[in-house]
């Protein structure tokens, strides 16, 4: 079965993807040296793969220990009965989450979230402590950090 995607993702725009990834800042006209191609070549492709929706968008990933967020922590929420909704409006409300996940499995959302101390936890387990039950880790490494999928 073919994907919605199958049809666009040729070699070539498998190729711009990943230098994409690599460096989302490199121009059009080095992104065509890379893969063969004229910068309006490229550039119709790049156009191409945004309105598929196969490029969701641009951003630099700024480290939060830089910030002053030197401490991330994993929670895992279990709503109440009937609060299933309540989760994922206090998420987005709180800046500390970065990213908010519905899953499967006993509990049903995995929120991650960053904090300049371990006394700014508690305070903001209690906005979600009303509505669930929560189960936090503390992320002491990233063996593995973020990174592009393969595109082969």
């Amino acid at each position: 079965m073919e994907s919605a995607y199958e049809s666009i993702l040729d070699t070539t725009n498998r190729r711009l993807l990943a230098e994409l990834e690599a460096d989302a800042r490199v121009s059009v006209a080095e992104l065509g040296r890379r893969v063969g191609l004229s910068a309006p070549a490229v550039a119709e492709r790049i156009g191409r793969l945004e309105r598929a929706g196969v490029i969701t968008g641009y951003h630099a990933v700024v480290e939060p220990r830089a910030l002053g967020f030197g401490l991330a922590a994993i929670v895992r929420i279990r709503p109440n009965s009937r609060e299933l909704h309540r989760i994922p409006q206090i998420a987005a409300a709180t800046p500390e989450v970065t990213e908010c996940y519905r899953i499967t499995g006993e509990d049903c959302f995995f929120v991650k979230l960053h904090l300049r101390s371990i006394d700014d936890l508690e305070p903001l387990l209690d906005r979600f402590t009303p509505y669930g039950q929560t189960t936090t880790s503390i992320i002491h490494s990233a063996p593995v950090p973020r990174r592009a999928l393969p595109l082969d």
